[in-house]
């Protein structure tokens, strides 16, 4: 199948996102393969050949952009701490083993970035597959504990407990008078436009209506929020809100429109009748992890929908790249990813249509599919390569057709 120009997929893709952070998006995207790679998830699934072998596997709720940055800790609603999956916006229920491509082709495109030969890379990769297929052969759904977390991950959990949620308010606002503000700090969190304020103060007002404790969803401030790669130019805010108590127990929040899965037009298996893709997001999220982010919700307004949950400190992602060349390091980090995965897959399974554990287990017994999905995963990672030396240099000699800032900025005045 001929593919379309490279660039003329991206940008249709990327059709109406907001100007600014659209081009900040693009200049993320051109600084590695792997940053491209983050910012493409729709290309992924555009070029997954629709008769692969692959495609015979086990239905499990996945999480669509699979890779080795989309890993975090967070706490849940109980107040404890999680090592888990902590992105949703693409998950759909398909073949188990797109999961498995997605993340298999990011270590492999991500080899350069951590300073892996490509003999490290495939170890590093069989040592993911090789841990995935154990959890699932245990036929159990398992979570990370800190007593049980090894390496980086168990860092992350300590440093996670360790961290009092008033320095981190204190780190993302200031207080003026007895009133605390988001900081506007140009990177993470940038101006709102009025008319967009008054719009975001009027659907949490409405949903906060409708809580068993509206006091707490009480608005105190909100920003433009700026994270991410592939989602970058979407709707999304930071909301400050009075949680438990002006001012030092006030609550920052994340909310994030909420699109159509980029997986969707590929899919071949019957999808639930979502009332809307926030539904959609939520409830994958429920499905798959131990335990969701607290105050994990959907949220409405006219026809556009949004996940709500409590922010979270970037610092609680895996940060490969400060870990560059440690392979033992590494293996440790996706040995534990490995098992997440499979968890997840077990503890969502027989829902809606996703594979019971039987077919997991059994699926996990079978000997070709591993070295399948791993040949796809190091010939696709060739294309991705290709794909960002193309984009960069389109980039650079302005093929590639770049937002309009100065409109953006006047709308903003």
């Amino acid at each position: 199948m001929t593919r379309a120009p490279l660039v003329e997929r991206i940008q249709q893709f990327n059709q109406g996102r907001d100007p600014q952070l659209l081009h900040r998006k693009y200049k993320t995207m051109q600084r590695n393969a792997f940053a491209f790679l983050r910012g493409t998830c729709h290309l992924f699934y555009q070029d997954w050949p629709s008769a692969a072998d692959l495609n015979q596997s086990p239905l499990s709720w996945i999480c669509g952009d699979l890779h080795l940055e989309n890993f975090g800790t967070f706490k849940g609603d109980n107040r404890l701490t999680y090592f888990d999956l902590n992105d949703f916006d693409e998950a759909v229920l398909a073949p188990c083993t797109w999961d498995l491509a997605r993340f298999l082709t990011s270590i492999f495109v991500g080899a350069n970035a951590l300073d892996l030969g490509d003999i490290e890379a495939i170890a590093l990769a069989n040592c993911f597959l090789t841990s995935y297929k154990q959890a699932l052969l245990f036929g159990k759904a398992g979570w990370v504990e800190r007593g049980t977390a090894t390496g980086l991950v168990q860092e992350l959990l300590n440093q996670l407990r360790q961290r009092k949620r008033q320095d981190f308010l204190n780190s993302r606002t200031e207080i003026k008078g007895s009133t605390r503000r988001i900081r506007l700090d140009g990177k993470r969190a940038l101006p709102i436009a009025s008319a967009e304020r008054k719009k975001i103060t009027a659907l949490i007002e409405k949903f906060r209506a409708q809580q068993a404790k509206p006091k707490f969803f009480k608005l105190l401030d909100v920003a433009q929020r700026a994270a991410g790669t592939g989602s970058l130019g979407i709707e999304r805010y930071i909301l400050l809100v009075v949680g438990h108590g002006s001012p030092d127990d006030n609550y920052l929040l994340d909310l994030k429109q909420s699109q159509t899965s980029a997986l969707q037009p590929y899919l071949t298996a019957p999808q639930p009748q979502w009332q809307n893709e926030a539904e959609r997001i939520v409830s994958i999220h429920q499905r798959v992890q131990a335990s969701s982010p607290a105050l994990l919700r959907a949220v409405a307004q006219g026809d556009k929908y949004f996940v709500l949950t409590e922010l979270q400190p970037f610092e609680n992602r895996v940060n490969l790249e400060a870990n560059r060349g440690r392979l033992k390091r590494l293996e440790k980090v996706v040995v534990t990813m490995g098992e997440v995965v499979a968890w997840g897959q077990l503890r969502s399974g027989g829902r809606q249509g996703s594979a019971i554990a039987d077919e997991l287990i059994d699926f996990a017994q079978q000997q070709t599919w591993s070295a399948t999905v791993m040949d796809y995963a190091r010939h696709y990672s060739q294309q991705v390569e290709q794909d960002w030396r193309e984009f960069r240099e389109a980039l650079k000699d302005g093929a590639v057709e770049q937002p309009n800032l100065e409109a953006k900025a006047v709308a903003r005045s």
